[in-house]
């Protein structure tokens, strides 16, 4: 099973001759042409079993968005508890490693608990684009959850389109979203 950083390398799709890439040491960035998030992010990617094909069809249209990503697991359809990959996920966002992270299992509630454990991380559980876009702009957002068994995978590729095309709003929102990682009783 990959782990955290090491995974963006074996999967980040190679730059063509011409292109120079940007970045230093194994997080270099081939400058792909615009697509229409900017430029190119770190993105974890993480699910359970039930989310498996979900899971690397999403890989694969970051890569071709060109977009690293990173696989966190797991590799097979065998049983696993979704809170460890949640937590992992978390921590790779977490540390900086990834920009964002998407996280997937069969309803998407499960692996966004965990995920949210985490104090640095915010997940926002979305099943389309208009909650997807929200969650970045108004929640500043660093991670998303899916439910495989919920959506196909066109909605769930809208709705991360949407999640990583937008940016945080600021303003008034940030003294809230200073409040998620520092509650007090």
């Amino acid at each position: 099973m990959p782990n955290g950083a090491g995974a963006f390398a074996s999967v980040a799709r190679a730059a063509p001759a011409s292109e120079p890439c940007r970045g230093q040491g194994r997080f270099a960035v081939a400058t792909w042409p615009a697509n229409h998030y900017g430029d190119a992010m770190r993105i974890a990617i993480a699910s359970d079993h039930a989310a498996i094909e979900m899971k690397a069809a999403l890989r694969e249209w970051l890569i071709e968005e060109g977009h690293e990503v990173a696989d966190l697991g797991p590799d097979s359809h065998d049983s696993v508890d979704y809170p460890d990959f949640g937590y992992k996920l978390a921590a790779v966002v977490a540390e900086g490693t990834a920009e964002h992270g998407i996280a997937l299992c069969g309803s998407g509630i499960g692996i966004s608990i965990a995920v949210n454990r985490n104090p640095a991380v915010r997940c926002a559980l979305v099943s389309e684009p208009l909650s997807a876009s929200l969650a970045r702009e108004h929640n500043n957002a660093n991670c998303l959850a899916i439910g495989a068994r919920l959506i196909g995978i066109e909605m769930a590729k809208a709705c991360v389109a949407a999640f990583l095309g937008t940016e945080f709003g600021g303003g008034r929102h940030q003294r809230r979203v200073d409040k998620l990682s520092n509650p007090s009783c």
